[in-house]
Parts: structure tokens; sequence; C-alpha cells
């Protein structure tokens, strides 16, 4: 009899053990259903070119339609860049900020009609823009925005993940830019939201939302699309190359003198 009992608690915990390995192989515990398997992030790399709005052409350079009534501060600032930015004198036309190598800001950049690369790290998701060659990086490590920095011309940018559409959320402006080729302005108190979602292998979407109390009596929002090009690269594009094309192109285009 003592000898079945040993035989018994022997083969008892010989089948406990082979029970803990099955389970460590498998990495579930009594009572526990397996967990799903994580769903990939989306992939937005590749290098991409805004296309034209067809219900409004002129989004090539400006917003126009989707701005808010502006409040009176933004209306003051407006009136006194609206003749630079809209001026067809060529020196006028020069005083804009972006001839003179200064930063486009964000959304401006998107405007400007120069691709850019958007690449997927740990941890961020990168933008290279060939304008002037800015970088523009927006974190998605799980960090806060950093209160500690100054104003600056990009922003200070970080995301995340909702579904198949990326969020970036970007503050800390400062008020240098405009927004876009109209001269419509923005306080250092602009947020920045936008929704960035391929909607197909070769088409990007960029829902953007822009919400500045101080500038605008409510948020607006406007949609960019843009297509993917692989066939091309990002080139050298150097402001201080070309900051002086216009005077370029009227000696190129000057008539010859009899």
């Amino acid at each position: 009899m003592r000898r079945f009992m040993q035989v018994a608690a022997l083969a008892f915990v010989a089948a406990l053990a082979c029970s803990s390995v099955i389970l460590a192989q498998t990495g579930e515990r009594p009572g526990e259903s397996k967990a799903p398997a994580a769903s990939p992030t989306p992939d937005l790399s590749g290098l991409w070119i805004r296309l034209r709005d067809p219900s409004h052409s002129s989004v090539n350079l400006d917003f126009g339609k989707f701005v808010a009534p502006m409040t009176p501060w933004a209306e003051a600032k407006f009136k006194a860049a609206n003749s630079v930015y809209r001026g067809s004198d060529p020196g006028d036309v020069l005083k804009d900020p972006i001839f003179s190598c200064f930063p486009p800001g964000v959304p401006r950049i998107y405007l400007l009609n120069f691709p850019v690369q958007i690449v997927q790290i740990p941890g961020q998701v990168i933008m290279l823009f060939e304008f002037d060659h800015f970088v523009r990086r927006i974190y998605t490590d799980g960090r806060p925005h950093d209160k500690d920095v100054e104003p600056l011309w990009m922003g200070d940018s970080i995301g995340k993940w909702e579904g198949d559409t990326f969020v970036a959320d970007t503050v800390s402006f400062n008020d240098k830019t405009t927004l876009d080729r109209e001269g419509y302005p923005h306080s250092d108190g602009m947020h920045l939201t936008e929704r960035i979602r391929r909607v197909g292998h070769d088409s990007l979407e960029i829902d953007l939302t822009v919400d500045d109390p101080k500038a605008y009596t409510k948020p607006w929002a406007a949609k960019l699309n843009f297509q993917l090009r692989t066939d091309w690269k990002i080139m050298e594009h150097v402001c201080e190359d070309n900051a002086s094309f216009l005077d370029l192109n009227k000696k190129a285009t000057k008539k010859p003198s009899k």
C-alpha cells in the first residue's frame, strides 16, 4: 500500500511539472484567455507631394474660404501684412519673410509646393521637408508637451495613433509666421491638430484644425491631399541660394537694349 502511494505521488508531481512546462511555453495561466495580437501600426512612410484642391484652386497658396472670422487683434495684423503677401510689386512680394530665409512655420510649409518625406521610427514620426531642409519631429513615445520650451517656429509636436489615423498635436508656436500666402496671422497660443491618414497606397490626407481664440472667433479646419511619388527624391534646397531669384528672373527676362 505504501509503495502504491509513493508511485501515485511521483506521478502527480510529474504531471504538475509537465503542466508547468506547457504553461511556460504557451504563456497562458489557468483562467486566463489568450490576448489578441496587437494590430500593426499603419505606415505613412513615403515621399509625398500636395495636390491642388479642385474645390478651391487657390488653396495652392492659401486656405481662403476655410478660415474663420478673425478677432480685432488678428484683423489688425492681417491688414498690416496683407499688402505684403498679396502685392503684385516684386519689391513687396520679397518682403514676405520666407524670401529672407525665415521658417514658414506649420501649416504654411505644406502650401509651398515642395515634397515632404515621412519616416517612421520607434518613438517618432519624422517629416523631412525639401523646402530648406526643415525637419519636423513628432514624438510618439508618450511624452507630454515640453512646458519649458521657448516659442518655436515649427512648434512642439507630440502624436498618437487612433486606429488608422495619426493625430499630431502641436503647441508652443511663436507668432512670427503666417498660416498661408494671404498673410492670415496666428498668435503664440495657437493649437494645431493634424489627423493624418493614408487613404490608399498612393494617397494621404491631412485634416488640420486651427484653434487660436486670440486670432479667430472659432476653430477652423481644412483638408490637404497628397500623392505618393516613389520616383522622386528629396533634392537639395538651400534658401540662401535662392533668396534673390526674383532679381535673377528680372535680369533673365529683360529685353536686350538696342
